[in-house]
């Protein structure tokens, strides 16, 4: 006769007891869901782990420093046994056998009452995986659930309705991994998507037929969506009842117009969601081997907007003061003017032979780098025909790498 399957049961344990015998690294996996479920933690051991300590610094969890004895599950409705006293986890077993406790056991699981799952978390739902007695199998078959749920390739449709308005995602840098978990999937649900050019575009590929796709790209020295455009379409889809994201690179909220979008949204009553993304700022010149703070050389850096001229009434960056700087500038949106900035910080005392570093497509196939100084960038830019997008890195920095600036 085949052994008898566990049977499946989630268990609200919100303000109810449970016990926790031993605080090693069982306890520190298990103890997080439990916290989370919200349940009423005693914890009774000698001694704990940093991590455990920190969860009962913070009033998480209530522990007793001593070893188990008997009654310690009175009034409990789920135990987690996992002390190195064989003989304290069986006298714990047969307690909760007796208090008809449901008990876990970490060293004995045929001895237990209940097994804990491979669990995992991905668009609002709980993933609990048993394969009977084979953790790794159970962890393998929730990992690949969860990965499904959270890029969008496992299809799990929604019967209810979902909650409809925007999504402000951030793209990151330009490689498709590099988009965040929680990006990917709110594009797997999207009915619309207003995309920029600088956002991942390959992701674009993968999005089912039905997905309207708008393009809204402010193409430099070209054609462009006005802002103002881009508004009035995120408001009309949405209030056509579709989910929409807007798909913007690098993070929305650095230099993406992301506020004005949101504020056009909040003055129509429409819900946004916000998914921060990867900026280029540090991205970028990470790929192409640059740390943008190094110790014994840059305590901070500074991200600076060059769209506009130094000497153009628009712009609002204080060169002289950025000038003075010992740290790294990283700058964005920057080739066409990066003439005119090398020359002004030069001129406001930042030494001409300062290394530079061009990465034009950072993290693309296409990434290339070009290095130069404050007095020859300008020229560099010109002569490789660097165009956008680019991010330019100003410091000791650029210089720092394990095979030098080149690598």
């Amino acid at each position: 006769m085949a052994e008898p399957l566990p049977y499946p049961v989630g268990l609200r344990l919100a303000g109810r007891r449970v016990v926790v015998l031993g605080g090693g690294q069982v306890a520190q996996r298990r103890l997080p869901g439990l916290v989370a479920a919200g349940a009423d933690v005693l914890l009774v051991s000698p001694s704990v782990t940093p991590s455990v300590e920190a969860m009962v610094t913070a009033g998480e969890v209530r522990w007793e420093r001593r070893r188990y004895r008997e009654g310690d599950l009175d009034g409990a409705w789920y135990a987690l046994i996992s002390t190195d006293d064989a003989d304290a986890n069986a006298a714990a077993s047969a307690e909760a056998e007796a208090r008809r406790v449901w008990a876990v056991r970490s060293d004995d699981a045929a001895a237990a009452t209940a097994w804990t799952p491979a669990t995992g978390r991905a668009a609002g739902v709980t993933v609990a995986v048993l394969t009977g007695q084979d953790p790794r199998r159970s962890a393998a078959v929730r990992d690949a659930v969860v990965e499904g749920l959270r890029d969008g390739t496992l299809a799990a449709p929604y019967h209810r309705a979902r909650a409809k308005g925007v999504a402000l995602v951030g793209g990151g840098p330009g490689d498709p991994d590099l988009i965040t978990v929680r990006g990917r999937r709110l594009l797997a649900e999207a009915d619309v998507v207003i995309a920029d050019r600088l956002g991942p575009r390959d992701l674009l590929d993968e999005l089912p037929p039905h997905v309207e796709v708008i393009d809204a790209a402010k193409i430099p020295y070209g054609r462009f969506m006005a802002q103002e455009a881009i508004n009035n379409a995120l408001i009309e889809h949405a209030k056509a009842g579709k989910a929409v994201v807007r798909l913007k690179g690098g993070d929305p909220f650095v230099f993406g117009r992301g506020m004005e979008e949101v504020q056009a949204l909040a003055e129509h009553g429409i819900p946004c969601t916000v998914v921060p993304g990867i900026s280029s700022s540090i991205s970028v010149p990470a790929a192409a081997g640059i740390s943008v703070t190094h110790r014994g050389l840059a305590q901070e850096f500074t991200v600076v907007s060059g769209h506009v001229a130094p000497d153009d009434p628009r712009s609002r960056v204080d060169w002289a003061a950025l000038a003075r700087l010992t740290g790294t500038l990283v700058l964005l949106m920057s080739v066409e003017n990066i003439p005119a900035i090398a020359d002004t910080l030069i001129g406001h005392g930042r030494p001409a032979g300062t290394p530079v570093a061009v990465v034009q497509e950072g993290t693309t196939a296409a990434q290339r780098r070009v290095d130069a100084t404050l007095a020859t960038v300008g020229e560099r830019v010109r002569t490789e025909g660097i165009r956008p997008p680019a991010v330019i890195v100003i410091g000791e920095v650029t210089a720092v790498g394990p095979a030098g600036p080149n690598s």
